[in-house]
């Protein structure tokens, strides 16, 4: 069926030109349904826009949330390594507190002794300014957080091995007189209280009562307890580091070979065994087998030094 078509005349009067316009009704419908069509078409394209971008959003906030849980977990594990840190920094530095005439004795102490009793160490050599210049993302931030963490851990271990072998030595170390009364020979050279030749006395000689305890000036192992010659009886004790004291004349002895001794712990009786004139206690201070002067080391009486 053929469509219906009009004529449109327009006619100019002033000029006289008429124009003539013949539309058809199928043209005029399609152009009316095609008007009314845009906007609802438009309408779906936005609608459709607009699902697309709600979708690519949920899509973004699923991401962020699963990193801020990943960011929350990681925080959590760094704040609970930096609590543990804390806890190890607070325990090593209760432990590196040293009785201030230990520490002075200690100082005293040769440097060979010193460095078998430290050891060489480790130090954490990483620059935390070269690691961040490295930094791009927040995932490089925790994992330049947890390296440097864990270069602490590793540093503070090294750190309480160190405490834990100095500590060992200020206990170690002979830093108390042991014995009471008075000095009566030096270390050095003296004449021989028997032959009157010169000699070379090596230790110290304190004078005092008979029977007068004796104290182990350091904790260490008992050599021996017995009568070695000129020394009477003697006590050898073995502090590890190297370090040895030897306690003579005595006039009876507390303890055995084997036995563990603490600083200030009874050892003896003050005695005149051995090649004496009187009631005394030698006393010698061996580093490495070399004889030291004891007075150096001595910053404390009997028993302050438990």
């Amino acid at each position: 069926m053929r469509s219906r078509r009009y004529t449109i005349i327009i006619a100019d009067r002033t000029s006289g030109v008429v124009r003539r316009v013949t539309i058809s009704v199928r043209q005029v419908l399609a152009s009316t349904c095609a008007l009314l069509a845009l906007p609802i078409l438009i309408g779906m394209g936005a609608a459709w826009k607009a699902k697309s971008d709600v979708s690519e959003l949920e899509a973004i906030q699923a991401t962020l949330e699963l990193e801020n849980a990943n960011y929350r977990a990681a925080t959590n594990a760094l704040a609970g390594q930096v609590e543990s840190l804390q806890a190890a920094v607070s325990e090593v530095g209760a432990r590196s507190a040293l009785d201030p005439n230990v520490a002075r004795a200690m100082e005293k102490l040769p440097s060979l002794v010193k460095a078998r009793a430290m050891g060489g160490g480790t130090e954490v050599q990483k620059s935390a300014q070269t690691m961040l210049s490295a930094v791009t993302s927040p995932e490089d931030t925790f994992g330049l957080l947890r390296t440097l963490l864990t270069a602490i851990e590793t540093g503070l271990d090294s750190m309480r091995r160190n405490v834990e072998r100095r500590n060992a030595l200020a206990d170690a170390t002979p830093s108390i007189w042991p014995a009471q009364g008075w000095l009566s020979s030096r270390p050095g050279a003296r004449r021989d209280p028997v032959t009157g030749e010169p000699e070379f006395h090596g230790g110290l000689d304190i004078a005092g009562d008979k029977g007068q305890p004796v104290y182990a000036t350091a904790a260490g192992t008992v050599v021996s307890a017995g009568y070695q010659g000129a020394y009477g009886k003697l006590i050898e004790i073995d502090h590890d580091f190297g370090l040895t004291t030897r306690y003579g004349h005595l006039l009876n002895f507390t303890v055995k070979a084997g036995d563990q001794v603490k600083r200030g712990q009874v050892i003896g009786q003050v005695g005149a065994t051995g090649r004496a004139t009187g009631y005394h206690l030698h006393y010698e201070v061996l580093a490495n087998g070399k004889l030291l002067n004891p007075l150096q080391l001595l910053t404390q009486v009997p028993h302050a030094g438990k």
